[in-house]
């Protein structure tokens, strides 16, 4: 079948309240999507008005149907993944938004938002407006629901409602006077706008409320209400699922209309579970008929997949209308960078983390889970939120793809290729590696056919000097590292990992090497004074310690004598100075969960002799949790570290050392969690300081005389900053990688310098 591709300029203009320079000086770089979305939430007065929250502490906004995305600034506005925003039934440019459960209102479509109202709880589930009467409001919290009278200014707890919230309904058939509240504990309605609530569960077999959705239309006088309940097997037959309500809540019948999956047991092995559960329900004012229900899978293959429900006769009858998988009969979902190298769908047959409908057009629908597909037509074809295939691009393995500005993605480094500087490359979390051959216009993901036999993360890449399209690279399984998820053992584990071999520019991955343990490797280095074809690598295992190659990655030996502790051989990065020296760096390790880290080897490290023996260079400033750090390039004792605050205390900060080690100070603090320092290569006395997991305030600063004074780079937009890369061609451009914005690029200095 006919598929739908967009192809549409990317477009770039980020507002700011920071400061006066646009934030278009800086433009995020690399595959967008990737990573968790949640709360959708589109705008009644202007469909093509759209927002998704995610889980990498990023909120953005769409304003042509969801094809391009802004990310919204960092100071406006931090990512709640628990609450749906709101936008005003009339006026396009109000949004009520949780930041971070703190309640905020734009007036400008989401360029500005100020914080609003007297709520101290915060928020949970979604914030709803009266689409008759604008200044009545509801929202959930962390203990139940309020309401609010007077637009948002101040709130009033609603007594009735207990549990989680789900959603809200103001029925239009009565001026949005009688409201109603849905929680997963029961339903509630109050008929006289808020003051008193009555519970309205009557013909409901248990109240394990999983999904709600209420639609009213004034003029033809309906009121519908739906809901889902936990879905049982009893004694073989299919009980619970889709309700309904024509009275308002006073009565219930089931909505188990023909059409939807009622199976009790599993089709094959992929299944989600024996039944399905319907976890998710959308209706809209302007059509109370239509309805969509969102499913867990009984089976991969249709008719047992997960999949979009839609009703036009109140849940009689029910047709599927989202079919992911490209090797579906009725496949209709645009194909992104994923599908089309992979030919299918991974997807664990549950329903999205979110979804959303338009009040005003029922026909626009949009689910996310690490994309969003989106639909303008009620479900006959659904496209991708998140990529476009590059111009003149058919999308298929090794295509090309456009970065449309919903950037969800961890990176690790991000590289221009020594020989073609229009070849690019990114070191991701979750996705591996990309590359760009267009100067990072378009970026192309690596094959499935050829990629690394570990899949989950590429740390860092080592470029042949003498050979082009050669590169070594230091896969794993697990990401993070060395950030608090792994240091807080939250991943569970920390292996496998290898190194890899590319000999084509990246575009494919062998692993044939002897030596290495099967642990995540989160380094490699080569020293381009070894010969060709026979290089010297070094490559840091993490919990093991730094291997040497001396016949271009082939066989490797364990190097670790003088290096870390028994108990902490957790290495992190190495670096080869250009005169010979190598350091390498040991990260923090928590003995168990819950308990405070541990001194034991962590530090930073450095071999004279080729790695053969360590000494620890750290030792007069002990440190219990570093990161990252930096050799200055023009004289290897000048080294900064970055660390992060540890077991209570305010140790973290930048540090400096400018004799080798033998004394550090901290020459830099704005946050507990700062990643690291860097050196710009060609301008002396400039030093960049990064900081990430929730920095508190930007994420990127310059300090223009060796640390003394700094200053933020206000106008990017992300706040969680790793590394700052240094554009060959251009001193006056860098490319930082984040946790979780993708890589940004924008100027050297802070715009107001």
């Amino acid at each position: 079948m006919k598929h739908l591709v967009f192809c549409l300029a990317l477009i770039i203009s980020y507002a700011t309240a920071l400061s006066a320079a646009p934030q278009a000086q800086w433009q995020p770089v690399g595959m967008s999507g990737g990573g968790g979305m949640f709360t959708p939430a589109i705008s009644p007065a202007n469909p093509d008005v759209m927002m998704i929250n995610c889980d990498m502490s990023a909120v953005y906004i769409s304003r042509n149907g969801g094809r391009d995305w802004q990310m919204i600034h960092h100071s406006q506005l931090r990512t709640d993944t628990g609450c749906r925003p709101a936008f005003h039934p009339t006026d396009a440019n109000i949004i009520y938004a949780s930041s971070s459960g703190q309640l905020k209102i734009s007036r400008d479509q989401g360029k500005t938002f100020a914080p609003i109202g007297n709520l101290k709880e915060s928020l949970s589930g979604e914030i709803a407006i009266n689409p008759s009467d604008p200044t009545l409001m509801l929202v959930g919290t962390r203990s139940g629901c309020w309401l609010s009278r007077d637009a948002g200014n101040t709130w009033v707890a609603c007594t009735g409602p207990t549990g989680k919230l789900i959603a809200f309904h103001f029925d239009q058939t009565h001026k949005g006077r009688t409201l109603i509240a849905a929680t997963d504990k029961g339903i509630w309605r109050s008929d006289d706008a808020g003051a008193t609530w009555t519970e309205k569960t009557q013909g409901l077999p248990w109240k394990d409320i999983q999904g709600f959705a209420g639609a009213s239309d004034a003029a033809k006088g309906i009121v519908m209400l739906y809901c889902s309940i936990r879905s049982k097997d009893q004694n073989g037959t299919f009980q619970g699922g889709i309700y309904r309500s024509k009275n308002c809540g006073d009565t219930w019948e089931s909505a188990m209309g023909q059409g939807l999956n009622t199976e009790t047991k599993t089709a094959d092995e992929w299944a989600y579970g024996p039944i399905s559960q319907y976890r998710q329900l959308l209706a809209s004012d302007a059509r109370p008929l239509t309805i969509y229900a969102l499913n867990t899978s009984t089976g991969f293959h249709p008719p047992h997949s997960d999949t979009v429900y839609r009703s036009d006769d109140g849940g009689q009858t029910w047709r599927a209308t989202y079919f992911q998988d490209p090797r579906f009969k009725d496949f209709n979902v645009a194909l992104d960078w994923e599908l089309a190298s992979c030919g299918q769908s991974f997807k664990g047959g549950e329903t999205p983390f979110g979804v959303a409908i338009c009040n005003t057009n029922p026909d626009r629908v949009i689910l996310v889970r690490n994309e969003p597909h989106i639909t303008h037509d009620g479900g006959k074809t659904w496209f991708s939120g998140h990529t476009y295939p590059a111009p003149g691009e058919k999308p298929a393995p090794r295509s090309a793809w456009i970065c449309n500005g919903l950037v969800v993605t961890t990176t690790w480094h991000f590289y221009t290729d020594p020989f073609e500087p229009n070849r690019q490359y990114i070191c991701y979390t979750d996705i591996g590696m990309a590359r760009s051959i267009d100067a990072g216009k378009s970026w192309i993901w690596w094959d499935p056919k050829s990629w690394s036999p570990w899949r989950n993360t590429c740390y860092e890449m080592a470029f042949d000097p003498e050979i082009p399209g050669k590169i070594w690279g230091a896969f794993s399984d697990v990401h993070d590292i060395p950030n608090d998820n792994i240091i807080s053992e939250r991943h569970g584990h920390t292996g496998p990992g290898g190194v890899c071999l590319s000999v084509d520019f990246g575009a494919s991955w062998k692993n044939d090497t002897q030596g290495l343990p099967a642990k995540a490797v989160t380094s490699i280095v080569l020293d381009p004074k070894s010969p060709k074809n026979s290089r010297t690598l070094y490559a840091s295992v993490f919990e093991r310690g730094v291997f040497k190659s001396t016949d271009d990655g082939r066989t490797w030996t364990l190097k670790k004598t003088g290096l870390g502790h028994p108990d902490n051989l957790r290495v992190y990065r190495v670096i080869l100075h250009r005169d010979g020296t190598l350091f390498a760096s040991i990260c923090a390790r928590r003995p168990a969960a819950g308990r405070p880290l541990a001194p034991e080897g962590v530090g930073l490290y450095r071999s004279r002799d080729g790695a053969e023996t360590w000494e620890k260079i750290s030792a007069s400033k002990p440190l219990l949790y570093i990161k990252d750090f930096c050799v200055d390039p023009r004289d290897s004792k000048r080294i900064v570290l970055g660390a992060a605050d540890a077991n209570g205390d305010q140790s973290g900060g930048l540090y400096l050392s400018t004799d080798g080690g033998n004394a550090w100070g901290r020459i830099g603090r704005e946050g507990p969690q700062t990643f690291g320092g860097y050196f710009h290569p060609k301008r002396d006395g400039w030093i960049y300081m990064t900081l990430t997991e929730g920095a508190p305030g930007a994420g990127l600063w310059l300090s223009r005389d060796n640390g003394k004074t700094w200053r933020a780079f206000n106008e990017l937009p992300f706040s969680n900053i790793q590394r700052v890369e240094f554009d060959p061609a251009n001193d006056d451009m860098i490319h930082v990688t984040t946790f979780g914005g993708s890589v940004w690029k924008g100027p050297a200095a802070p715009v107001d310098q």
